[in-house]
This record gives structure tokens, C-alpha cells and sequence, in this order.
């Protein structure tokens, strides 16, 4: 024990001495570099991890969504509190259990020019059903028809509670069918009609975007916005305070009172519905004994990782789902108790020292919280290893299944879709990294799918959140906060609990 804490708090002193050191060498900087940002037209951010594609159809990654929902348009959109609302629909029926009828917004341009009608409509949702990164949030859809110019009829395989928040999903953005049907790539030539048109994409560095004059809501203010792949913390800190960037999105915690202090700068916070986990992969020896994974769960302590990984900015995390949704409890979940962690290990039947785990980390928030993980592993008698990875790479290496453990997570605007995505077998190959397949599991998620009547489905929510809790898949670590830090002089920036900001509605004060 006494190693263990010895460990934790030579990281505990090394995050403080950072913090130090950054905070000394930045007291001349916090002007933004004379930089007011009035009058201006321009945006620059800064973002921690590169988008694995322009494209809306071949990705399930957050940093893509954040450039999709610049460049396309889809359906729905979330609002503030995450429930769907009509985007490029006008209005909608639902004319019965399975059918349902969208009457297009009428005016809508693509940024090639053409209009927007319900062929690009019934050729965008058709194709998208077809893409195994994000055909889990269609998969309901049995057809899409064009009734006429502007209406759409869908048809789904049976009631759907989940259709209006799936259409809200970047994987469902709408695209002309002309340019589906000549093969355009859409990640080298990415057309939508969304606010904002690609200009261009310096990979490793930055994607340059423009205004849209004919954005059906109105030309945006900001005219030209420049994205900046900046992936350590500190760094995006210091660009922000220097003026060099106008806005990050990926606030490092460390740096929440130093930007706090600024009065150059605003820091926007928001409680938030994604979980991040140790994932664990279930397939793996060791890895796929239910006792060894309690054990693991039982032995991280996290009000030690939140303050290491997060300087106290999250919450710490114990049940299979996010708190605050439909459905979640703590119920049977695990807590930080080492003696139980050794029974559940001793129980398994499994020598520690045989269980081999690397831990994969993208950022440096994620390999923080893994060092925590080691030490806590020890005490065990499990050794791991941690290893560094870019996001592509993190992304395909955790779909394919070829890694042990991974430090990851997952954000959606409703349980069942995040169920679907996290633990249903269907989405083995995608986001269910841990590669569970429990036929239980999957039959209570498509059972919550098709109940419409929000009573009946939270009690199979939970259901299925406390099995997920026996089962242990993976280990639940922290539910955080949103943190987007930006210059005081721009205004209408907002966030919702899924993370989306409307760059559309930003500008600089006059």
C-alpha cells in the first residue's frame, strides 16, 4: 500500500508542478497578445485530436462530428437539453407505429448550388445504411420513399423510440444524390448544406473552412474559421492566451483557474452525458473472466484518477451508464474497496502476473488517468503497461479488437442509442470495443428500442444498466464536464450536454 501511495503522489506532484511552471511562464501573456478580436470576421480554433475523415458516412468519431456539423446539415439537430428538433424537416407525422412522413424545408442549397429535394434525401439515408461505422443508427429504417419533391416517408421495422434522435446523428447528414451516385469522396471533396463550405485541409495541421453566403439560416458572421490540431494541452493554453487561436475546445483541466483568472478569456463549463472507461477487451485471456474484470473495477480508486487526470474536473464514475440518463443507477455496480478486489481476483481463479494488458491512450488526459491505473493495478498483482497512440489509429486498432485495455469513451443524446453503440453485439467491429456479445443484453436493448411509452422504457433501461453493472464489461471511470475556452470578445457561444456548438450563431462584438 504504501508504494502505491508513494506512487500516486509523486503524479499528484508532478501535475501540480506543471501547472506551476506553465502558470509562471504565461503572467505576460494573458492580454491574447493585444489581440481584442472586435470587428473582426475570422475564427481560429484549436482542437486536440485530428477529424479521421470529412465525410459523414465512414466514422463514429467525435472529432469528425465536430467538422460534419460545420459542412452538413441532417434532419434533426439536439437542442440545449438534447431532444430532437427538426433542422432541415419543417414539420413531421407520425401517421402510424412504423410510418412516419417529413415535409422538407423548402430553399435549401447545397454548397455546389443545387436544391435540396427528397431524392438527396432518400439516396443519403439509403447509402448510410450501407456503412458499417454508422449504419447502427439507421438500422430501424426498413425504407425511405419520396412522396413528392419536399416529403419523405420512412417506414421502421417496428416502434421506434429512437428515430428522431438517430436522425440527429452526423452518420445520417444529408448529401446530394447526384454526387452519391458519380462516387464522389466526400472526404476530399466534402458537400453539404451545412454553414460552413471545406476550403481546404493541411493534414496534421489545420482545415480551413468559409461561410456559406446561401446557408438556409442566413450567411454565418464568422466568414472564414481555421481549425488547428494543437494535441497537447498546454500548448492550446498558451496559443489561446497569446492570440494565436480564438477558441479551444479541449480545455486541458490543469489550466481551468489560469484561464478562469483571465480576464481576456471566457471558460464556458457544462455538465455533460459521456463516460469515459478503461475499456477492456472481453475476448482476451484474463480479460474475458467476469471475476478479473471486478477485480479491476474494484481496485481503481476514482476520486484519486479525477483529481490526477481531471484536477477534480469530472465525476467519478461507477455504473455501466451515465448518470442522468433514462434508466442509469448504481445498482450492483462496484466501488473502490482493494480487500474485495483481491477476493473477486482470488475468486476467478486466474494468476494476475498471466493477465496482460496495455493500456492505449490518445491524449495526454487519458494517460494521466492510466498511470493512476497502474499503480492501483499492482496492488492486485496485475502489471500493465501504457502505449501511446494517435486517434486514428486508437479508432481502428480498438474496432478491429486488437488491444487489451484502451481508455476511451462514449457521448449520445439518449440511453438506448448509447446502449446500442456501447454494448450491443450488432456494434462489434465499431464502438462496442469491448466486444460483448450477450444475447440478454442485446434482446432487453432492442425490447427498450421499440417501447415508446417513456415509463415502460426506463424500467427496461435499467434492467439492463444493473445487468450491465453484473456483467462488467468494462471499467466506468468519470463522467466529465464540457470545457470550451474562448477570447471574451466573442459572443452567441454556446454548448449543449452532447458537447455541439451552433458556430453558426458566433460572432465578435462589435
Amino acid at each position: 500500500m504504501t508504494n502505491r501511495k508513494t506512487r500516486l503522489l509523486s503524479l499528484l506532484l508532478a501535475s501540480v508542478m506543471t501547472l506551476a511552471l506553465l502558470s509562471g511562464c504565461s503572467k505576460d501573456t494573458g492580454s491574447s497578445s493585444g489581440n481584442s478580436g472586435k470587428g473582426k470576421d475570422s475564427l481560429v480554433v484549436a482542437t486536440m485530436s485530428e477529424t479521421p475523415s470529412m465525410g459523414p458516412y465512414d466514422h463514429n468519431a467525435v472529432a469528425g462530428d465536430y467538422m460534419n456539423q460545420l459542412v452538413y446539415s441532417s434532419l434533426f439537430e439536439t437542442d440545449a437539453d438534447l431532444n430532437p428538433v427538426p433542422e432541415l424537416v419543417d414539420t413531421y407525422e407520425n401517421t402510424s407505429d412504423t410510418e412516419w412522413l417529413f415535409h422538407l424545408k423548402q430553399g435549401v442549397k447545397f454548397h455546389d448550388g443545387s436544391d435540396l429535394t427528397s431524392e438527396d434525401v432518400v439516396a443519403s439515408i439509403t447509402y448510410a445504411k450501407t456503412c458499417p461505422e454508422i449504419n447502427l443508427y439507421n438500422g430501424s429504417i426498413l425504407s425511405v420513399e419520396a412522396v413528392d419533391d419536399y416529403t419523405v416517408k420512412m417506414t421502421t421495422d417496428g416502434p421506434s423510440a429512437t428515430l428522431l434522435y438517430d436522425l440527429c446523428h452526423h452518420g445520417n447528414s444529408i448529401v446530394p444524390k447526384e454526387l452519391l451516385d458519380s462516387g464522389n469522396d466526400f472526404n476530399e471533396n466534402p458537400i453539404g448544406s451545412g454553414p460552413y463550405k471545406f476550403v481546404s485541409w493541411k493534414r496534421g495541421d489545420s482545415i480551413q473552412f468559409e461561410a456559406f453566403e446561401d446557408f438556409y439560416e442566413g450567411a454565418p458572421s464568422i466568414k472564414n474559421m481555421t481549425w488547428k490540431i494543437i494535441p497537447e494541452g498546454s500548448s492550446r493554453t498558451i496559443a489561446l492566451e497569446a492570440g494565436e487561436v480564438d477558441m479551444i475546445i479541449e480545455v486541458e483541466a490543469m489550466d481551468v483557474e489560469r484561464i478562469e483568472s483571465n480576464s481576456d478569456l471566457t471558460l464556458l463549463k457544462h455538465e455533460s452525458t459521456a463516460i469515459n472507461w478503461l475499456m477492456l477487451n472481453n475476448e482476451k485471456p484474463g480479460l474475458d473472466n467476469q471475476n478479473v474484470r471486478h477485480a479491476i473495477n474494484s481496485a481503481i480508486n476514482r476520486d484519486d484518477l479525477v483529481t490526477v487526470a481531471m484536477n477534480g474536473m469530472a465525476a467519478p464514475a461507477y455504473s455501466s451508464t451515465p448518470l442522468g440518463m433514462l434508466g442509469s443507477t448504481d445498482e450492483g455496480a462496484d466501488t473502490y474497496d482493494v480487500k474485495k478486489a483481491q477476493e473477486y481476483m482470488d475468486a476467478s481463479g486466474v494468476d494476475p502476473k498471466s493477465v496482460k494488458m496495455s493500456i492505449i491512450c490518445s491524449n495526454d488526459t487519458k494517460k494521466r488517468a492510466a498511470e493512476v491505473i497502474q499503480s492501483n493495478l499492482t496492488e492486485i498483482g496485475i502489471n500493465c503497461e501504457i502505449e501511446s497512440m494517435d486517434l486514428a489509429t486508437y479508432l481502428s486498432t480498438t474496432a478491429e479488437g486488437n488491444y487489451t485495455a484502451s481508455i476511451g469513451g462514449y457521448s449520445s443524446s439518449d440511453m438506448v442509442s448509447y446502449l446500442v453503440g456501447v454494448y450491443h453485439s450488432k456494434s462489434i467491429g465499431a464502438s462496442n470495443k469491448t466486444r460483448l456479445n450477450n444475447p440478454e443484453i442485446d434482446a432487453l436493448i432492442d425490447e427498450a428500442a421499440a417501447t415508446v411509452d417513456p415509463e415502460a422504457r426506463e424500467v427496461i433501461l435499467k434492467e439492463v444498466t444493473v445487468q450491465l453493472n453484473e456483467l462488467c464489461p468494462q471499467v466506468s471511470l468519470y463522467q466529465d464536464m464540457y470545457l470550451r475556452a474562448y477570447n471574451a470578445n466573442l459572443e452567441g457561444v454556446d454548448i449543449n450536454a452532447g458537447g455541439s456548438i451552433r458556430f453558426q450563431d458566433i460572432s465578435w462584438k462589435a
